[in-house]
């Protein structure tokens, strides 16, 4: 969900580098710690500063079992596109992307059946009805705005079109990056339908500074007023401004509408043939855990995927007031699932990328 060009692999509990586990062997060999768990993740679940979710629930699992995890992120496409390559030789346990990737993987044949417990209190949306993937952090998707620079927010796509914006807008490759990919989901939603979604990209690839891998990237460059505007989702922007003062949220709509979002969930799943597989297990139950599902707004800045967790926290108080007057649509994932390439063969030939 996104992003840019692998992050340095290190456990997060460790100083061990999976670097040297991953090129000197398969999940069966010796180098295999029993007790290590490789979570593939798409970004904005790990803080800047070791203060994210992940960092929390992480330190917390490692304490609790002692199975320490090694993390490698990269943006949603990037993430099922390594799992895919090194299925022969598999060395991911849990993988965490965004729609419509962690769909693909498990049409790639990427994800095994596994319902981590909690499972139940999640909604149906939010899960594979036949158990290969989980959704753990509930999570919109937005844009986010420089508001030193911009005195109000932009509202309408239409805005974005004005020589303000001219090198002052990017948002991240749809395909590679899941809130690239949510961009076109958002446009074809707005402008009911794939052509109309694809004339206004067009136009606004003369103000788009250009293609970009990571999502989680931009945000600094607005806050500090290389740009003005970029996408974002509201869990990752909502974590970022903590430390970026300069950076807002906001949601396009139509000339006359209202402004949209929908759902942009971190879906886990068990990879299969995962080398440590009753690792993952116990790290998508913890993650799943009430615990740490009531820290998913109070740190991570997003939206617990349990229905029985009510989140009473600044933070979670604070979301509720960023969506305030959203309205709310599904996507037909499979739908999207199914012409992911061919809506990015279509957005390739609109925009020239």
């Amino acid at each position: 969900m996104r992003r840019n060009t692998l992050k340095p692999i290190a456990a997060v509990t460790g100083s061990i580098a999976l670097a040297a586990t991953l090129s000197a062997c398969g999940g069966n060999s010796a180098a295999s710690d029993d007790k290590t768990v490789t979570v593939y993740s798409a970004d904005g679940l790990k803080g800047e500063n070791g203060d994210g979710w992940y960092d929390q629930v992480f330190k917390d699992f490692t304490k609790k079992t002692g199975i320490k995890v090694e993390y490698v992120e990269g943006g949603s496409g990037e993430m099922v596109q390594r799992a895919a390559r090194e299925k022969s030789n598999t060395q991911a346990d849990v993988i965490v992307t965004l729609p419509p990737f962690i769909q693909q993987a498990d049409g790639k044949g990427l994800l095994q059946k596994y319902t981590p417990r909690g499972a139940d209190q999640v909604d149906g949306a939010d899960k594979a009805a036949d158990g290969t993937w989980t959704s753990v952090v509930n999570n919109y998707f937005g844009f986010v705005y420089n508001k030193k620079d911009l005195k109000t927010a932009p509202t309408t796509w239409d805005e974005l079109l004005d020589g303000t914006y001219k090198n002052k807008l990017q948002y991240s490759t749809p395909g590679v990056a899941g809130d690239g990919t949510a961009v076109v989901v958002k446009a074809l939603h707005d402008f009911g339908g794939k052509k109309p979604a694809m004339d206004y990209l067009k136009k606004l690839q003369a103000n788009n500074v250009g293609p970009s891998a990571s999502t989680g990237k931009l945000a600094p460059k607005v806050d500090k007023g290389e740009l003005l505007v970029a996408n974002g989702d509201v869990q990752m922007s909502f974590a970022q401004s903590k430390t970026m003062p300069n950076l807002g949220i906001w949601f396009p709509k139509k000339a006359g509408g209202k402004p949209t979002s929908f759902a942009l969930p971190y879906a886990g799943g068990l990879v299969k043939n995962a080398p440590h597989s009753e690792n993952g297990k116990k790290l998508l139950d913890f993650m799943l855990s009430a615990g740490a599902q009531q820290q998913v707004s109070s740190i991570g800045g997003g939206f617990s995927a349990r229905k029985d967790v009510k989140a009473t926290d600044e933070n979670a108080i604070a979301l509720a007031k960023v969506m305030d007057g959203v309205e709310i649509f599904e996507p037909d994932w499979n739908d999207i699932d199914k012409n992911l390439q061919t809506y990015v063969e279509d957005w390739k030939s609109a925009t020239g990328s």
